[in-house]
């Protein structure tokens, strides 16, 4: 059985899968060859017909049928999910107690388990094609090569791209160097601590796929991505503000300045928690706006986690305070702020319970009925 994954008889000669028996192959083949001499995939059909008459010349078997089927351009899901339709195809028409694939590398060989889930896999054969000497010559291979590459806009943007900007930032360090000889090192530092920046950025998004989630963070949920970003600016002023200000609230606070690094610490996250919270909380109220704008009915979660914010912030004032030893347990104040917190806590939860059962019916909305986008 012949295997082409990215369905190269049907894009380039209009040939449609499955192709059963020995005359129907060798046409396809033919088709293919006409269409495309350079692609190798003629060459495995050839190769299964071949194999098919040495087999049937043998004797060892029964019966031998050969069979070619392709998959889909897109490869991947859709080209696997084609390969196994129309493998279910030809084991109606020639039902097989095994197969023997023959493909031209390593890509069709991937749908091998593919195969042996539905009849065993005998033997396998992978077509290599020969080249002439005339033709295999350096400029003819990296010609190739570099015609693929061009083709595929990913492997492009990774070769020539990254390439292209290491040999941009060293021309331009380099004309710099010439202006300027005294600043080579800095020059250099700087341009090689860059380009390391720049390419372990790229790999680093690339490998968590963090590009693929930003983008759809921000076409699915523009509001949510906003709200985000406001509540981190909330966060990063007010940690800049608090430690510009340390030395004055710790005055104010303390009587003087932090003993240790310990006590600084956690005056400093005392002083924090107004902004963390505040951002916090901004980040939550953009996520409950686009919870209500689309009818999402995990509202009532996010609503309930807005109203537990101000027990949040009286338990980082109290922990924090207390290992300090500028507040005791047994004071008034510390009760009240105790019961207050326990209080946020019980009213948020029984809001929560009671939104939870409202929005039920939210649940019943078509997702494709939601305003996408917003």
């Amino acid at each position: 059985m012949a295997i082409d994954r990215d369905d190269d008889f049907g894009v380039k000669a209009g040939v449609k899968g499955p192709v059963i028996g020995r005359d129907a192959c060798i046409d396809a083949a033919l088709k293919l060859s006409l269409a495309d001499p350079e692609d190798s995939d003629a060459n495995v059909v050839y190769a299964a017909v071949k194999l098919h008459d040495e087999l049937k010349e043998s004797g060892e078997f029964e019966d031998v049928k050969v069979a070619l089927i392709t998959g889909h351009h897109d490869v991947g899901v859709k080209s696997d999910l084609e390969l196994s339709k129309q493998l279910d195809e030809v084991l109606k028409v020639f039902p097989a107690d095994g197969i023997i694939p023959v493909t031209d590398g390593a890509e069709d060989e991937q749908i091998f388990p593919i195969i042996t889930s539905k009849v065993p896999i005998i033997s396998s054969r992978r077509v290599v094609v020969k080249q002439s000497e005339s033709i295999e010559t350096t400029y003819y291979i990296i010609y190739r090569y570099l015609k693929e590459i061009l083709s595929e806009p990913e492997v492009a943007k990774v070769v020539f791209g990254l390439t292209g900007l290491v040999m941009l930032l060293y021309g331009v360090a380099k004309l710099i160097s010439v202006k300027y000889p005294q600043s080579v090192q800095i020059v250099s530092a700087t341009v090689t601590g860059t380009i390391l920046f720049i390419i372990g950025t790229y790999l680093f998004s690339k490998g968590f796929r963090i590009h693929v989630s930003l983008r759809e963070t921000i076409t699915k949920g523009f509001i949510e991505f906003i709200s985000v970003i406001a509540g981190m600016l909330v966060m990063v002023a007010g940690a800049i503000n608090a430690y510009l200000n340390l030395e004055y609230i710790a005055m104010e606070k303390l009587g003087g300045l932090p003993g240790t690094q310990l006590i600084a610490v956690l005056l400093y996250l005392n002083i924090l928690k107004t902004p963390f919270v505040v951002g916090l909380g901004v980040m939550v109220l953009g996520k409950v706006l686009q919870s209500y704008l689309r009818k999402d009915p995990h509202i009532w979660y996010y609503i309930t986690g807005l109203l537990l914010l101000p027990a949040l912030w009286i338990t980082i004032d109290l922990t924090t305070l207390y290992a300090m030893s500028t507040v005791s347990p047994y004071l008034l104040q510390f009760f009240k702020k105790i019961v207050m917190a326990i209080g946020d806590v019980v009213v948020g939860t029984l809001i929560g319970i009671y939104l939870r059962e409202k929005v039920k019916g939210w649940e019943k909305i078509e997702i494709g009925k939601s305003p996408e986008g917003v």
